[in-house]
């Protein structure tokens, strides 16, 4: 079987809490060997650390997204931190600026996320970025903060060349998700080509953005094989030589303990 793993997933969300056993157990059942488990807030942050506890095939990262950037608590930096700290969490994050939605002001997406690029370079963690019609800010903030080594990966890109580039020569790997697979992403796939085989990642983002057989449907761990496959054809590559690299990608990003805690 092809040893796959998703490199960013929310299974603490409440999407999940009906049959949230019966998820993982389809995941590892789909050669899932390895889930990384973003928070998207403080109490999100939290149950990822739990998750991590609970089951050693899966790892955490802890953060708040820009969506909540204008409702945090006043020690949330102080909470964040202590979780950071803790061997299961291996990034800082999601973090980042949405400014497609824009359901936090800028200005308090923008200190949020300098606070969070902070924190990783404290506790030297990579970051998981979240940049959504904000890509030149995004750009703008890297540039001007210290980032960790490795720096961090962006998650789900839905940028241009020209921005992908931009981010890799800042250190950061790119990551795709399931509109990989959607019938007009064209562009996206052609994009696929351009990423160097040494900085890919591949994720579900679930419960968001299930491939193009699950549309419409609550994305789950188990179909990122679908991902895995659409890109292996879009590069003319063998699914296991494609499974192994982003394998070798994570263990690079996130540390030895990404997998080696299974």
């Amino acid at each position: 079987m092809t040893v796959l793993i998703d490199t960013h997933a929310h299974l603490d969300f409440p999407q999940f809490n009906k049959d949230r056993d019966q998820v993982l157990e389809r995941a590892k059942k789909a050669g899932i060997t390895a889930v990384l488990n973003a928070g998207a807030d403080e109490n999100s942050s939290k149950r990822s650390v739990e998750l991590s506890r609970k089951y050693p095939w899966i790892s955490a990262s802890v953060g708040i997204h820009p969506h909540g950037a204008a409702r945090v608590n006043n020690n949330w930096l102080e909470q964040l931190e202590k979780l950071a700290a803790l061997d299961t969490v291996l990034a800082i994050g999601e973090t980042g600026l949405d400014f497609y939605r824009n359901l936090s002001p800028v200005e308090s997406q923008e200190t949020l996320f300098r606070e969070h690029l902070r924190l990783a370079c404290r506790v030297n963690k990579p970051v998981i970025i979240h940049s959504r019609e904000a890509h030149a800010e995004t750009f703008q903030v890297l540039q001007e903060e210290d980032l960790p080594y490795p720096a961090g990966v962006m998650h789900c890109f839905s940028g241009d060349r020209r921005w992908m580039e931009a981010f890799l020569e800042l250190g950061f790997y790119i990551s795709l998700a399931g509109p990989l697979t959607y019938p007009r992403s064209h562009e996206l796939r052609d994009l696929l080509k351009y990423i160097p085989a040494n900085r890919l990642l591949l994720e579900t983002d679930a419960p968001y953005l299930p491939p193009q057989a699950y549309r419409s449907q609550r994305n789950e761990p188990a179909f990122v094989k679908l991902t895995y496959e659409r890109a292996a054809l879009a590069l003319g590559q063998d699914l296991n030589e494609l499974a192994r690299q982003v394998y070798l990608n994570a263990v690079r990003l996130f540390s030895d303990n990404f997998v080696d805690r299974v």
